[in-house]
């Protein structure tokens, strides 16, 4: 199961300062998106070669983590608002506790993106991951342009999307 520790703001409104500045702190120092292998709750296997070329959000996230499950729906929205423009947004789950509590929680909440469980190894690759949510944003070029801890509203997490297409 992924080690991880993890520092969660109970509230959304304090999430929102912490949003802010990891955005800014991000913002223009694009870099080379690890290259990443996961097996998706129904059994299959995404790399990221195979997500070259489309605009990619990925989420960290926690079933027990609030601001996590006040995001989700924004997210599911915007996938399938950009579809045609190609966009895929990946959840990877933290929860130690696997596939079994994942897989219901994601189809009770009705979340239609691809969902995963985050590993050690793609902890390590995109990481410190210190707090959840934690998304980044990845061009069509591969390049993470922006990683964000905490809650997205929909308007700036819209921003955010139209800066990797």
């Amino acid at each position: 199961m992924p080690r991880i520790r993890v520092l969660i703001a109970t509230s959304l409104s304090a999430c929102g300062l912490v949003c802010a500045l990891a955005g800014a702190a991000f913002a223009g120092e694009a870099k080379t998106a690890p290259e990443f292998s996961v097996r998706l709750l129904d059994n299959r296997t995404l790399r990221m070669q195979d997500l070259r070329g489309k605009p990619v959000v990925l989420d960290f996230w926690a079933t027990w983590c609030v601001p996590c499950r006040a995001g989700m729906p924004d997210l599911d929205a915007a996938q399938k608002r950009y579809a045609r423009q190609g966009l895929i947004v990946l959840g990877l789950s933290v929860d130690e506790e696997g596939p079994d509590v994942v897989k219901p929680f994601v189809q009770k909440l009705g979340v239609g993106y691809r969902i995963a469980m985050a590993d050690d190894k793609i902890l390590d690759q995109y990481g410190p991951i210190r707090s959840i949510p934690t998304i980044f944003f990845i061009n069509r070029q591969g390049e993470v342009v922006r990683r964000i801890t905490g809650y997205i509203d929909p308007e700036t997490l819209d921003a955010y999307l139209k800066e990797i297409f």
